[in-house]
């Protein structure tokens, strides 16, 4: 069964620098245990966003490419307590 998704943002035909920005400060206030959920164009969305959140404070619950709504990857994290 898929967990209850607590926040999405989706940052399909945004700035990056930006989005990560938005980002971790969506992150900072998000309580523990909650998921976020991050859509973007490109894996490249991924890979800086684990360079901008401190590894300890989250849990990857997924990260898949996905074809609906046009082709985007979509991360799912969960904060840590």
């Amino acid at each position: 069964m898929a967990e209850k998704v607590d926040v999405i943002i989706d940052f399909r035909g945004s700035i990056s620098s930006i989005s990560l920005l938005k980002t971790t400060q969506i992150f900072e206030k998000m309580k523990p245990l909650e998921i976020m959920e991050i859509r973007g164009s490109d894996s490249d969305t991924r890979h800086d966003l684990f360079k901008v959140l401190p590894e300890s404070s989250y849990d990857v619950l997924s990260a898949d490419a996905v074809e609906k709504e046009g082709p985007f990857h979509q991360l799912r994290i969960r904060k840590r307590p």
